[in-house]
């Protein structure tokens, strides 16, 4: 026998509030309307719901536990209600984020977790790639969202990119590196130093090498190379080796991991981390106020960042 979960949700609600008239109040029902899905229950079923000749109304042994199951479906009926609100909002779902590693790691990550301390029920899904493996996979709906330094001009025809932060690079180092105790850096007092090279396949290892070649030094002695950002800035704070990473990561990761960028100044990427979309892909709600999120966290970083440049110029 199958029973009409609507039917057992009504039955709750008169059992709840004492009788036909408040039950069919509390659903913006007529009580006439209410009295006749009762009376079909009861048909359906093929015994009495209430006990007859009692004010107030007074649930039969069967009807009580109907009545409990009915308010367990109205329950179940409300939450699924929810969900569907809080996706339609853009409060909960699944989101798939990859940009490039560096990034991911130094900067991105820490505001990802921001995000899910307000949206505790968006899960987001992170990975790593580059732009050619990153285009892809936005095309192909594998990706939501891709984060990735890219000058505006080069973005792909069919997709949107929203520029979040300037192109920085600095050389970067632990903060009690011999070279820190200097005051004006000169090439002569890089040489000695060996560097951390990131992924050859990179940017930053392009970056790496032009940057160096903007300064005049176009040799250079790699230590290590490869890593990720946890294994650079392990080995750069067990070293006196150097290394080029976006300032960025640098400013985030100096209280944390003891990162200092030198006061050399080295030629900086034409380009712009930034947020990269697929104009044809239908993405999911969450990815709106994710989005909105991401810009409102870069823009105070980057007033954070400006605010220090113009302190330290300041002091010096």
């Amino acid at each position: 026998m199958k029973l009409d979960s609507e039917h057992l949700e009504i039955l709750a609600m008169i059992v709840e509030k004492g009788g036909l008239t408040e039950g069919a109040e509390a659903l913006g029902k007529s009580q006439p309307s209410v009295s006749r899905t009762m009376a079909l229950l009861e048909d359906r079923i093929g015994a009495p719901l209430f006990e007859p000749g009692k004010r107030p109304l007074r649930p039969t042994e069967l009807g009580e536990n109907l009545a409990r199951i009915g308010a367990r479906i109205h329950a179940m009926n409300g939450e699924a209600s929810r969900l569907v609100q809080n996706y339609r909002k853009g409060h909960a779902g699944r989101l798939r984020i990859a940009g490039t590693p560096i990034f991911m790691d130094g900067v991105v990550s820490t505001f990802i977790a921001d995000f899910q301390t307000r949206q505790p029920e968006v899960q987001i899904a992170q990975s790593y790639g580059y732009l050619d493996q990153l285009t892809t996979n936005l095309r192909n709906g594998a990706l939501d969202m891709a984060i990735v330094p890219l000058h505006p001009s080069m973005a792909p025809s069919d997709m949107t990119f929203i520029p979040l932060l300037p192109g920085r690079n600095v050389i970067a180092c632990r903060a009690g590196h011999p070279l820190m105790r200097r005051g004006a850096i000169t090439l002569a007092d890089i040489e000695p130093y060996p560097w951390i090279a990131p992924p050859p396949d990179s940017p930053l290892y392009r970056d790496l090498q032009r940057a160096l070649k903007s300064i005049g030094k176009e040799d250079f002695r790699v230590s290590f190379s490869g890593g990720t950002l946890a294994s650079i800035i392990s080995v750069l704070a067990r070293s006196d080796s150097l290394t080029v990473l976006p300032y960025s990561v640098v400013f985030l990761s100096r209280r944390t991991a003891g990162l200092e960028a030198l006061s050399l100044k080295i030629e900086h990427p034409d380009r712009q981390l930034g947020m990269l979309t697929y104009d044809d892909a239908s993405p999911p709600p969450a990815l709106r106020p994710f989005a909105l999120f991401l810009q409102d966290e870069f823009r105070q970083l980057e007033a954070r960042i400006q605010h220090e440049g113009q302190v330290t110029r300041r002091r010096g």
